[in-house]
């Protein structure tokens, strides 16, 4: 527009759902426009204008019904809201001719209008907004320089700015013409004298999102968030959509990643300013797709870590703006960067050349198999897209979408050097804690004698576990719960527990597996302390088997503690029976100056909290046992004493009967058929435990208990190889 002088429109909209303050935080459509020029040379209006919008959904909320007097029925005779919107342009457009005017400028109430309610509502609609929604006037912001002491924008009402100035409101029964008519009141008395105010802080909205390498300035935290709930092939674009209207900062999306360098479906978000941010986060639970996403506060910091780069190769490779960047994952080790222009053909050319190729690589020089590629438009980006899956050597090689800050952060997990050789030493012992007779120590082994809890509730906590794992936690060792916090220190939903015995790990796998805690259910899985302790550093466990941490390092060996003289007897509290996690810097082991004395050691709990490795996301808790004194292992000395003292809690006596394994079932067998399989043995529905592979399927075997060892070794000497449906059925007695 040539000037935002010559004329005003004063626009105001009302939606199915919350309006005033809370307008647009419930995602709900609008159902009315109401518009009137001010020419701001004569200091006429206009005509008044009221037009009802039709919704897709006409389910109005009470207090809209109450507010603007609407009905269902009116809405659905109404025009949708891009008809409306191409009437308001022709409208407004006529009216500025016949006026002499070349331009106008929208002036609310306020910003929600166009930036909560019309923009959002445009993108997920798919419009096009004219030229003229992208720029606006607010009035409190303008009736605030105009008279200063009037109080903060943020408390100024229509009502309370006409009083301030001493104006009578408007009486109108129809909503939007009342408030309208009260905003053209005010406007033309701040024109007048005294105030000859000339309208100039024009807000714009931004037209598209830029993309860009984040500068390590300081970020304020007042204009952070953080999204959780995002589709994992969202790019920064879709994510600047579903924030559409809200001026977001250069290069203020910052995807988040797993440990294995995966998008985990959370990204951080910088806006301009605090006003945009607190916008921003009335959009919790917002939907982006069929997906809501929740919106939180975050910290400048946070922002940092995850968007900011130190790198300069990283640095130089972002150096070129308004590019399209696409991810590589999958690549042959031996792949060059003729190898990969090669694989993306003269149609979608890559920037620069091998200039515009960046290879993802260990801190060691060896390669990831990921690589980033820069692309000068659109057209070649989405022509690499269609490549996705093709095979490049011997491997099918997968292109997504990237960002800067994905750039930066995958770059910074893999090349940043592992911290544990620089530790800082132990700082000198502060508290006395008894030892444990057996050490909770964590020594690695192909054993399967853990299980791994997935899924977990966050807000679950240790004793909720227990309750989870019932007559079970009589079999857990002694410290030998690890709960698994991610990179924030938050619960990551994981858990390990080290049982007394393999056998013992696959009968609980077996029984609580998919068994509901709180409103989730959990998957329960069998495991070696060698599998825990790699995921623990940041390595993955899964269907397809073990794969270890990006720093590639061999697990350490479990700590020693220094042991000190004896001192006062004192009860183990659970703080105190913390000991310090597998990652901790192992100790040399000092001689105790007094033998008969019991050995003390000392655990710093900040020991724990600073081991923060950049190479993976994950850190385990402290190990801990459960609540119960009969749950530990018999302590020393005067501390035995102490907790022989206490009262000894029930605990559940180990259930009668004889376990007896059948393989070979088929996969369609139920409990029903195990039972009329072993007729005569008056089993009951609950003596049948069917079991579950990892993927969730029946793996042909069932565990039954039966009333004694001699109904057992009965039933498999009468019925071992007895067809099921045509299946012989192999029986076994388990010991």
């Amino acid at each position: 527009m040539a000037s935002h002088s010559d004329t005003l429109v004063v626009f105001f909209g009302a939606t199915a759902g919350a309006n005033g303050g809370k307008l647009g935080s419930d995602e709900r459509e609008l159902i009315l426009l109401v518009w009137q020029i001010v020419d701001l040379h004569e200091n006429k209006v206009g005509k008044l204008h009221r037009t009802l919008v039709q919704p897709d959904s006409v389910d109005l909320s009470e207090q809209c019904k109450e507010e603007t007097g609407l009905t269902a029925e009116e809405l659905c005779k109404a025009e949708p809201l891009e008809s409306v919107l191409q009437q308001f342009h022709q409208s407004v457009s006529a009216e500025l001719k016949s006026l002499g005017r070349s331009s106008y400028t929208l002036c609310v109430d306020g910003p929600l209008l166009i930036r909560q309610v019309l923009h959002p509502e445009a993108s997920k609609k798919n419009l096009v907004l004219p030229e003229c929604f992208y720029t606006f006037v607010d009035l409190k912001k303008e009736f605030h320089k105009c008279c200063p002491n009037a109080g903060p924008v943020k408390d100024l009402t229509l009502l309370s700015m006409l009083d301030y100035v001493c104006i009578q409101a408007t009486v109108e029964q129809e909503a939007g013409l009342r408030e309208v008519k009260d905003m053209v009141l005010l406007i033309l008395h701040v024109l007048a004298d005294p105030y000859n105010h000339k309208f100039s802080a024009f807000e714009t909205v931004n037209y598209k999102f830029e993309s860009g390498a984040c500068k390590t300035e300081a970020v304020d935290s007042e204009t952070v968030i953080r999204a959780r709930g995002l589709p994992w092939q969202s790019s920064d674009q879709d994510i600047a959509r579903f924030f559409k209207g809200l001026n977001i900062a250069k290069g203020g999306v910052a995807l988040c990643l797993n440990a294995q360098g995966r998008r985990n479906g959370e990204a951080l978000v910088r806006f301009i300013n605090s006003e945009h941010r607190d916008m921003a986060l009335d959009r919790h639970k917002h939907h982006m797709g069929s997906r809501y996403i929740e919106v939180y506060k975050a910290t400048g910091e946070e922002f940092l870590k995850i968007a900011g780069g130190t790198s300069n190769e990283v640095a130089q490779f972002l150096s070129k703006e308004n590019q399209m960047i696409i991810r590589m994952r999958g690549l042959p080790f031996t792949a060059t960067p003729q190898d990969v222009l090669g694989f993306l053909g003269p149609e979608c050319p890559v920037t620069d050349g091998t200039e515009g190729l960046l290879f993802v690589k260990y801190p060691d020089g060896r390669p990831t198999g990921d690589a980033f590629v820069l692309f000068a438009c659109e057209e070649y980006a989405q022509n690499a897209l269609k490549k996705h899956k093709q095979i490049l050597g011997k491997r099918y090689i997968e292109l997504f979408r990237s960002t800067a800050a994905e750039v930066q952060q995958v770059l910074n997990r893999y090349m940043s050097t592992p911290l544990i050789s620089t530790l800082p030493p132990p700082p000198p012992p502060m508290v006395s804690v008894p030892v444990l007779a057996t050490p909770p120590f964590i020594t690695t082994g192909n054993t399967r004698d853990c299980i791994r809890l997935r899924g977990l509730p966050y807000t679950a906590a240790i004793e909720d576990i227990l309750e989870f794992m019932g007559e079970h936690t009589i079999d857990i060792k002694p410290h030998g719960v690890h709960m698994v916090l991610n990179q924030q220190g938050r619960p990551s939903g994981d858990a390990f527990i080290q049982m007394k015995s393999a056998d013992r790990a696959f009968m609980v796998a077996q029984k609580c597996h998919k068994k509901m805690m709180k409103d989730r259910y959990v998957e329960v899985f069998q495991c070696s302390t060698e599998e825990m302790s790699f995921v623990l550093m940041g390595g993955t466990l899964n269907r397809s088997g073990l794969s270890p941490p990006p720093c590639k390092l061999p697990c350490l060996s479990p700590p020693t503690y220094a042991a000190f003289p004896a001192a006062p007897a004192m009860l183990p509290t659970e703080a105190a029976l913390y000991q310090p996690p597998l990652l901790a810097t192992p100790r040399t082991p000092q001689a105790p100056t007094h033998s008969p004395a019991p050995a003390f050691a000392y655990y710093s709990p900040q020991l724990y909290m600073n081991m923060n490795m950049s190479y993976t996301t994950y850190y385990p808790s402290p190990p801990v046992s459960p609540s119960t004194v009969s749950y530990f292992a018999a302590p020393p000395g005067s501390v035995a004493a102490a907790v022989a003292a206490q009262p000894t809690p029930a605990i559940l006596p180990p259930q009668p009967g004889a376990l007896v394994r059948m393989q070979g079932l088929p996969y369609n067998a139920g409990v029903k058929d195990i039972l009329s399989f072993f007729q005569g043995y008056q089993l009951q529905a609950d003596s049948v435990l069917v079991l579950y592979n990892w993927s969730g399927q029946r793996s042909g075997e069932a565990l039954v208990t039966f009333p004694s060892e001699k109904a057992a070794r009965r039933a498999v000497a009468e019925c071992s190889n007895i067809p099921l449906s045509g299946h012989p059925i192999h029986l076994a007695c388990c010991e």
